[in-house]
């Protein structure tokens, strides 16, 4: 989905995606019905269509493309309108706007600022610190906040001290050093995002079309993300770090820290004064609605079992991860900063800020999914792509996600996601016969890691508008760390993915048949 600083679509092409949108929607309804696939699946193959051309071309707000099921699926009758629109309320979706919540309440009381500010000042002020701090601190508040929000909250930050240091210094790593934070700030911002199931848009759309596609599938928790998400975080950060820092500008080190970056980050802290009752509040909330998604359910390690808080409910499957978000959120609603004044942890004011088109859009995206599965548009599609020829598991994988990353440069991820998440589902078990999570998981998060255009992310096209990059500059860091995203992914889904879920990779489970 388009959010602030992304690149714009040119409206040549939004013109002819609007007229190819229907189109092409109308080709698919009249063409005729091979033998094997049922009217009901033709007519979702059809609105697949057309929103797929919207969403790509961008004709329409994606979000307003994303209603198209609430009106095509009943009168073509696909699915009854009651039973398309809860694809709209689904749990998954509310996990999200949990998120929201929280995250604008951080920025009401500009607590990810703090956060932020501490990190770079401990990680140290000289030139190669300063980048691995912005960087930190870019990955650790891209976890729980939109990167394209994060990337905008750093920016300011950054020219400040990038502009500090062209006045003090005349030396010839100020201008490679504007460009590495720039570039390490949108990097961190998008690798940060796979961290979490609320990082990213494409981990929550994922989810939602998961339980569409596969409704007996156990559901992935925010625990078991965790285990995989912030193995991949922590390695990628600190390599793209070391890329950039130190192989691809050789930035000055050494212990020593700069005393004016380090006056600057100080002098923005005494800005911030001491922290507040609403920041004090919003800190609590969010640490316990982290701890409640961490421990919902049982955590085995090993011989030991840490048993889940939801165990004490008379039935422990009635809660979800969307329902710890949404509690999260009524507790910022709830809880006074000064009652006298009206003020609350979290004001309306805010709240009504939070990207309310992408909750629109993950329904639609549910909504397909459903009507791929109900209608088995699913199978249909996994049987002819069955003349591709199967290859090596980790050649396969590597593979899918090359191709990901190649084709999220050129358009938005989370239509991405969307469009491709059926298509790889029917496509793990009928063609690779395999595990589908070993299959979806790396696409998923590939679809976050798109670093050589500033077309691929909204950090991208934030650090190229700051003036301190160049589209060489980017096409050049972001091949490297685009090759070095599908190696870590492909290694991450067999040594980590892999024992988290417990895939045997060439056998598809009883629940994905």
């Amino acid at each position: 989905m388009s959010e602030p600083g992304e690149a714009p679509v040119p409206y040549r092409f939004r013109a002819a995606g609007l007229l190819l949108g229907p189109l092409l929607f109308g080709a698919v309804l009249l063409t005729p019905r091979p033998a094997d696939l049922s009217p009901e699946a033709q007519r979702v193959a059809a609105v697949a269509v057309l929103m797929g051309v919207w969403w790509v071309t961008e004709a329409i707000p994606i979000a307003a493309a994303s209603l198209a099921p609430l009106i095509a699926f009943p009168l073509l009758n696909v699915m009854k309108a009651g039973d398309t629109a809860v694809c709209y309320g689904d749990s998954t979706i509310f996990l999200f706007a949990g998120g929201f919540f929280i995250a604008m309440a951080m920025q009401q009381w500009r607590l990810h600022e703090r956060i932020a500010l501490h990190i770079i000042r401990v990680t140290g002020t000289n030139p190669r610190r300063l980048v691995l701090g912005f960087m930190l601190a870019s990955a650790s508040i891209s976890l729980w906040i939109s990167n394209a929000a994060t990337t905008m909250m750093m920016i300011p930050i950054a020219l400040a001290v990038i502009q500090q240091f062209e006045k003090e210094h005349n030396a010839a790593w100020v201008a490679p050093f504007g460009t590495a934070v720039m570039l390490g700030i949108a990097y961190a911002s998008s690798i940060g995002g796979v961290g979490t199931i609320v990082g990213t848009a494409p981990n929550v759309i994922f989810l939602g079309q998961m339980a569409k596609l596969f409704p007996e599938a156990p559901r992935i928790t925010f625990t078991q993300w965790l285990f995989f998400g912030i193995p991949l975080v922590s390695i990628f950060v600190p390599l793209a770090w070391w890329i950039m820092a130190r192989w691809m500008y050789r930035l000055p080190g050494g212990k020593g820290d700069d005393a004016e970056g380090g006056a600057l980050i100080a002098e923005r802290l005494r800005a911030l004064g001491a922290p507040n009752r609403g920041e004090k509040i919003v800190a609590s909330v969010f640490v316990l609605t982290a701890l409640g998604w961490v421990f919902r359910q049982d955590i085995p390690l090993g011989s030991v079992t840490i048993p889940g808080w939801a165990r004490v409910l008379p039935d422990p499957k009635f809660v979800d991860d969307g329902t710890v978000a949404i509690a999260g959120a009524m507790a910022l609603f709830v809880l006074p900063v000064d009652i006298r004044k009206g003020r609350f942890a979290l004001e309306w004011e805010w709240a009504k800020r939070i990207p309310w088109g992408i909750l629109l859009l993950f329904g639609g995206g549910i909504a397909i999914a459903k009507g791929f599965d109900d209608t088995g548009l699913v199978d249909w599609v996994g049987d002819k792509l069955a003349f591709v020829k199967a290859t090596h598991p980790i050649v396969m994988t590597f593979l899918i996600c090359a191709a990901v990353i190649a084709l999220t440069e050129f358009m938005s991820n989370t239509a991405l996601t969307m469009l491709m998440i059926p298509v790889l589902a029917a496509a793990s078990t009928r063609v690779f016969e395999c595990h589908p999570l070993f299959v979806l998981l790396p696409a998923v998060l590939s679809a976050s890691l798109g670093f050589m255009m500033p077309a691929g992310t909204p950090p991208n096209a934030l650090v190229f508008g700051s003036g301190y990059v160049t589209i060489p500059q980017m096409m050049r860091a972001g091949f490297i760390l685009n090759v070095i995203a599908a190696v870590l992914v492909t290694l991450l889904a067999y040594f980590v993915i892999v024992p988290v879920f417990q895939i045997t990779i060439g056998e598809v489970p009883d629940w994905a048949r």
